[in-house]
């Protein structure tokens, strides 16, 4: 059974920095791209990054193009959202997931928890 767990959230200022994690369980990692997504209150979850099975490919939501580096470490079965420059419009949940590669369409639909983002001003 596909399971992800998030972690690495908090509550910082606006001009912070948090790194979250997604270690995956279930498959095999190396073989499917990964995507980070978030949902805000009252809002729909987006896609705000993305990456290749062996990451050399990246893709961001505009929102965050400049701010944010998805990366990954296929040896360790971890992906990493680094957030830099974070926004209070950066509040949300944030969600790993295994996604179909150049697509922001999930390839396992399983969801952890998440992980919460809070950036105050």
């Amino acid at each position: 059974q596909v399971q992800l767990v998030e972690s690495g959230g908090g509550s910082v200022q606006a001009g912070g920095s948090l790194r979250l994690s997604c270690a995956p369980s279930g498959y095999t990692f190396s073989n499917n791209c990964m995507g980070w997504f978030r949902q805000a209150p009252g809002k729909e979850r987006e896609g705000v990054a993305r990456i290749s099975t062996g990451g050399g490919s990246t893709d961001y939501a505009d929102s965050v193009k400049g701010r944010f580096t998805i990366s990954r470490d296929n040896a360790k079965n971890t992906a990493y959202l680094q957030m830099n420059s974070l926004k209070p419009e950066d509040t949300a949940m944030y969600y790993c997931a295994v996604v179909w590669c150049g697509s922001w369409r999930v390839y396992y639909n399983y969801w952890g928890q998440g992980t919460q983002v809070t950036v105050s001003s």
